[in-house]
C-alpha cells in the first residue's frame, strides 16, 4: 500500500469518528468531568430502584431494636410470668393448708413436684437468644435467695417455711430446699433445653422422688430392709413415675425440635437412669445425703453417660 493510500484511509477514520450518532462520538456536557481513558468502554445499566452504592446498610439501632431488643423483651416478660407463677403456686398451696383442705406434708410435695416440672415445662417460651438460659435462672435464684435469707433468720416468712420443710425449722430451709433450688439453677443454665440430660434429671427430682413419698407415706407398710424410713410402694412408685415423667418431658421437648431422640435407645436409656435414681433414692437421708441432691446428681451423672450431652 502506498504513503497516499494510508494518508486516505487515516483521513476517512477521522472524519468517521466525528460523525454525530456513531460509537466514537460522545458530545460533552457543560460542567460534566472529562471522561476517564481507562475505564471500560462498556457501562451496563443499573436496575430499577437499585442504589448505585448497593444495599443500604441497616443501623446499629435498628439492629439491636429488630432483633436483640425483641429477645429481651421477651426473656423479661416470661421470667415474670414464671415468677408470677412460682408464687401464685406457693400462695395457692399455703393456702390449702391454712384451711385444712390438704395436708401440710401433701402440701408440701406438690409443691416440690409441681414447682420444678412448671418451670421447666415453660423453658420454650423464652427466646432462642444465648441469655434466655440465664433469664431463666432468674427464678430460681430469687427462691434461692429467699430461703438463705429466711434460713439465716435474717427475714421471717412463716407461710415459706411451713410450705418446703418437714418439721418446720428455718434452718431446715438451708438443706433440701436449698439443694432443690440450686439443681433447677445448674440444670437450666448448663443443659437448658438442648439436652436431655437436664430435662431427665429434673424430671426424677421433682417428678419421681415427689411422688415416691406421697406413695410411700399411704401404702409404705413393706419397708426396705436395709432402710426402714423407705417402702417397696415408694421406690416401685420412684421407678414408674419417674420414667414416665421424663419420657413425658422429652417428647414434649422433641416435640418442639430442641432435640431429636432414636426412642427405642431412649425408653432403655431412662429406665437406667430410673433404676438408678430409685436406688439413690431409697439410702437412708443423712445430714450430708438428701434426696434433692443426691437424685438429681445421679440422675445427671447417668443420662450424660447414656446420652452423651
Amino acid at each position: 500500500m502506498s504513503l497516499s493510500s494510508l494518508a486516505v484511509a487515516g483521513h476517512h477514520r477521522r472524519h468517521r469518528a466525528s460523525v454525530p450518532g456513531s460509537r466514537r462520538h460522545r458530545p460533552a456536557v457543560p460542567g460534566s468531568p472529562p471522561p476517564d481513558r481507562f475505564s471500560s468502554s462498556v457501562r451496563f445499566p443499573a436496575a430499577a430502584g437499585a442504589s448505585p452504592r448497593g444495599p443500604p446498610r441497616r443501623s446499629l439501632c435498628t439492629c439491636v431494636l429488630g432483633s436483640g431488643g425483641g429477645a429481651l423483651a421477651q426473656d423479661a416478660g416470661a421470667t415474670a410470668a414464671v415468677l408470677a407463677g412460682a408464687y401464685s403456686l406457693v400462695f395457692a398451696f399455703d393456702t390449702l393448708t391454712k384451711r385444712n383442705l390438704i395436708q401440710q406434708s401433701l402440701s408440701r410435695k406438690l409443691v416440690h413436684i409441681l414447682s420444678g416440672l412448671l418451670f421447666m415445662a415453660a423453658w420454650p417460651i423464652f427466646s432462642n437468644s444465648m441469655e434466655a438460659r440465664y433469664f431463666a435462672s432468674l427464678v430460681p435464684l430469687v427462691n434461692c435467695f429467699r430461703l438463705v435469707v429466711n434460713g439465716l433468720s435474717l427475714a421471717a416468712d412463716e407461710g415459706l417455711v411451713k410450705s418446703v420443710t418437714r418439721e418446720g425449722s428455718p434452718q431446715e430451709l438451708l438443706r433440701g430446699p436449698l439443694y432443690y433450688v440450686l439443681i433447677l439453677i445448674l440444670c437450666a443454665i448448663v443443659y437448658w433445653r438442648e439436652s436431655p440430660t437436664g430435662v431427665i434429671s429434673l424430671a426424677m427430682m421433682c417428678g419421681g422422688d415427689g411422688i415416691a413419698d406421697i406413695i410411700g407415706r399411704r401404702f409404705g407398710s413393706q419397708k426396705l430392709p436395709y432402710n426402714h424410713k423407705k417402702s417397696w410402694a415408694g421406690s416401685i412408685s420412684m421407678f414408674v413415675c419417674g420414667f414416665l415423667i421424663s419420657i413425658g418431658m422429652l417428647c414434649y421437648f422433641s416435640s418442639l425440635g430442641y432435640f431429636q431422640l432414636d426412642w427405642t435407645m431412649t425408653l432403655q436409656r431412662v429406665a437406667l437412669v430410673s433404676l438408678v435414681a430409685t436406688v439413690v433414692e431409697s439410702l437412708p437421708i443423712t445430714e450430708v445425703l438428701d434426696d434433692n441432691i443426691s437424685v438429681p446428681l445421679s440422675s445427671m451423672l447417668m443420662a450424660f453417660w447414656s446420652f452423651g450431652y
